[in-house]
């Protein structure tokens, strides 16, 4: 499941996933993720894995036609996680965006914000 976080404003979208990510997530991630675009030209992201399990086969496509065609409409990628694979997961994910990306303990959600909302 893809959830909006209340604290997202402006061209700043945080977002928590849990479980397993399926083709209905995208199909409500994505027009969030496009209205901010619209309204801003560009979108920082803050994504919170809790209880993360992956993607079906389905929803791993959608993430790469996302990545594909977002690449250089997002200016920062703040991942938020609790296990080594999901920083493993951030630095696999650089070379597909022009964003900056970073990666943040679960126990940093706060740094992870501010890093994600700051100018620059």
């Amino acid at each position: 499941m893809i959830e909006i976080l209340s604290r997202s404003s402006g061209p700043v979208l945080g977002f928590r996933m849990t479980g397993k990510l399926h083709d209905e997530d995208y199909k409500k991630f994505v027009p969030e993720v496009d209205a901010v675009i619209s309204a801003h030209e560009k979108v920082r992201l803050l994504g919170c894995f809790e209880d993360f399990h992956g993607w079906d086969l389905h929803a791993l496509w959608d993430d790469t036609k996302f990545a594909a065609t977002h690449f250089n409409k997002i200016d920062r990628i703040a991942l938020v996680g609790e296990k080594k694979w999901e920083e493993w997961m951030a630095m696999v994910c650089k070379p597909f965006t022009l964003a900056k990306v970073k990666y943040f303990d679960a126990g940093e959600i706060d740094a992870a914000w501010a890093w994600v909302e700051e100018e620059g």
